[in-house]
């Protein structure tokens, strides 16, 4: 009598696999999927990592997001301690006291998603004129359009306002490379080799 053994996709005989190697989810053997392809298909002539114009969509987007719930927040923080607020007539939550309550709120979160909104706005596109400018996207791009960022918004003010946004545009770009690469500076409390 022939024995009659039967090859499945486990690359043996069926059952004869140890349970660990299989994928929970499929019950088939890993070792079977390609996994050092990408897994999603580029189209002809893109690069693999998204330029500083397609990441300005979300980085002014996200900004804006984030200026208007530091506003409601802040404006909740007002709103709750004014002294002027807890002199109108009427409870907290009722008609006259909850349109003021709105209102603060309201104002303070456009005021604030504003101010975030256009700084990204103003460090996207210095950041894209850069990478355009310069032909590569690196950290002197980071730095530079932060800096410009800074001396830019801040120029309105006066030259001195000018310098000190500028000042921190550069500190906090210079704090967001070192942190970006820790590895190569040694930062981040890992092992130091010996010199």
């Amino acid at each position: 009598m022939e024995n009659k053994s039967n090859h499945g996709l486990y690359g043996g005989i069926v059952g004869s696999v140890p349970p660990a190697s299989l994928s929970p989810y499929f019950n088939i053997d890993p070792g079977y999927l390609n996994q050092s392809t990408p897994e999603f298909i580029l189209p002809a002539g893109q690069q693999v990592k998204r330029g500083r114009f397609e990441l300005a969509f979300s980085q002014i987007g996200t900004s804006v997001m984030a200026g208007g719930l530091y506003g409601v927040v802040n404006g909740l923080k007002i709103s709750l301690t004014d002294s002027e607020l807890k002199k109108l007539p009427g409870r907290p939550f009722k008609v006259p006291w909850r349109t003021q309550f709105l209102n603060v709120v309201g104002k303070q979160a456009a005021s604030s998603a504003n101010t975030l909104g256009v700084i990204a706005l103003l460090y996207s596109g210095f950041g894209v004129l850069l990478q355009l400018g310069r032909g590569e996207d690196d950290e002197i791009n980071t730095v530079i359009a932060a800096t410009s960022t800074g001396l830019l918004y801040k120029g309105t003010n006066g030259w001195k306002k000018s310098i000190r946004g500028g000042v921190v545009g550069l500190t906090l770009s210079g704090i967001y490379c070192l942190w970006l690469h820790r590895d190569k500076f040694h930062l981040g409390g890992g092992s130091h080799p010996a010199y």
